[in-house]
């Protein structure tokens, strides 16, 4: 089995494709089954932002693997697949690893070094792991990424400025990072919401208003930075008073059209500009609203070439980062393949001696040799049984982290004449970790 990922992001795909190929909630759960159910894919998780939706599997066979997945993303997102495919990358073995743990690192972000990315991912490996569809493999390479993540923003300046896509969408819609004096509106209350509320607050904003379908949760992100709700039924008062309008929302369609952008104009001050920054995939704010006096809205094109500031420095030090988890994840790998090996050795072994001591136990309690003295003898042998193994058993396992380790793990097979079938059940009986070990460790 091997790890492929077929997906788009804000590099091979325009913000109307991607949009249209966003997947979240029932959708998203539906897709993980689908995927999990074709007949070469063991397990899997898929990661879906605002800037990407890329499927992780681990596949059996690599054309049928991608042709499977690739019908899947046609047919959920409802894109055509002779559309669909020429915006599709495809990685394979160690590139899909490599291309993961660059993502958490942020190194594939729209915003280079963005702190939102490795949450994303970690909900991503959670929401498989709640459905069933993430297996021990991808939980492991999952551990992998959120290290490697983890790692780049504790080892490196990559954050150094804690950027994110609400922090520099702020700055590129007033020229500054600073909203001292001015109104702002969230639109929204997830996560993406959240740290907008909390940018703005930090930002120095005159007032935050927060307006969303649910008015609990709108509460809550409000309380926070003492700010105030808004209803969604009366948007336009809610945009009238706004100077900066933060749109992030799940909603499957448009949340501000045109016709609320005008009635809010009605009266305002034409020197007074309003400006919508739309985080939304697919978009919140209808793009024509751009075409009224006063008006400008910045969507994710505007945002993609920003490189957050981030230096070459920086960059390297990640990359460096990535490159040693890799070569970490290749040894564990190779590694682990020759356990099973050990493990059935060692089961041969026990049964062997097991059975001759049945046979001598049977024999000496005849000529009245006591339980004491059988006790000890048994133990003698496999004492000696141990030390025999210790050293072939523990070589076998340090030659299996070089890249021909897996001969040796098969020399071993050949040599203590192993049925393969007790190799493979060794492997299928392996225990998996709960992913909750995973989120303890972050």
């Amino acid at each position: 089995m091997s790890v492929l990922v077929v997906g788009l992001s804000h590099k091979s795909a325009p913000v109307s494709v991607l949009e249209r190929a966003s997947v979240s909630g029932d959708t998203l759960g539906k897709l993980l089954h689908d995927v999990a159910h074709l007949p070469d894919i063991a397990e899997t998780f898929v990661i879906s932002t605002c800037n990407r939706v890329e499927v992780y599997a681990e596949v059996d066979r690599f054309h049928s693997g991608v042709a499977g997945v690739c019908e899947l993303l046609s047919r959920h997102s409802g894109i055509p697949a002779q559309e669909l495919t020429t915006s599709l990358y495809v990685h394979y073995e160690d590139r899909a690893v490599q291309h993961l743990l660059a993502v958490s690192s942020g190194l594939e972000s729209v915003v280079v070094g963005e702190d939102q990315i490795i949450g994303q991912v970690r909900a991503a490996l959670k929401q498989a792991d709640d459905l069933g569809t993430l297996g021990r493999s991808l939980r492991d390479l999952g551990r992998l990424a959120l290290r490697a993540g983890k790692r780049a923003r504790a080892e490196t300046g990559i954050d150094r400025l804690g950027l994110s896509m609400v922090s520099v969408g702020i700055e590129r819609s007033v020229g500054s990072g600073d909203l001292s004096g001015r109104n702002v509106l969230v639109v929204g209350a997830g996560a993406m919401s959240g740290l907008a509320v909390a940018t703005a607050a930090r930002a120095g904003a005159a007032t935050v208003t927060v307006a969303n379908r649910t008015r609990a949760r709108a509460e809550r992100l409000a309380a926070g930075v003492g700010g105030t709700v808004a209803d969604l039924t009366e948007l336009p008062a809610a945009l009238a008073a706004a100077d900066l309008v933060i749109s992030c929302t799940g909603a499957a369609g448009l949340v501000i059209t045109q016709a609320d952008v005008r009635r809010s104009l009605e009266g305002r001050d034409p020197a007074r500009p309003l400006v919508f920054l739309d985080l939304a995939m697919p978009r919140d704010v209808a793009p024509d609203a751009a075409d009224l006096p006063g008006v400008r809205v910045l969507g994710m094109d505007e945002l993609r070439a920003t490189g957050g500031g981030v230096g070459a420095d920086e960059v390297a030090a990640v990359r460096a980062i990535v490159e040693e988890e890799f070569a970490a994840y290749g040894t564990a790998v190779r590694a682990a393949r020759v356990t099973p090996t050990v493990v059935a050795l060692r089961a041969k072994a026990a049964t062997v001696v097991d059975a001759e001591l049945n046979r001598l136990a049977g024999r000496l309690s005849e000529e009245g040799v006591s339980g004491r003295a059988l006790e000890e003898m048994a133990q003698t042998v496999r004492r000696v049984v141990d030390k025999l193994l210790h050293a072939p058993t523990v070589r076998v396992k340090e030659l299996a982290s070089s890249p021909d380790g897996e001969e040796y793990a098969a020399a071993l097979r050949v040599l203590f004449d192993l049925d393969p079938r007790t190799v493979d059940a060794v492997t299928h009986a392996e225990v998996e970790a709960p992913l909750t070990q995973l989120e303890g460790n972050q």
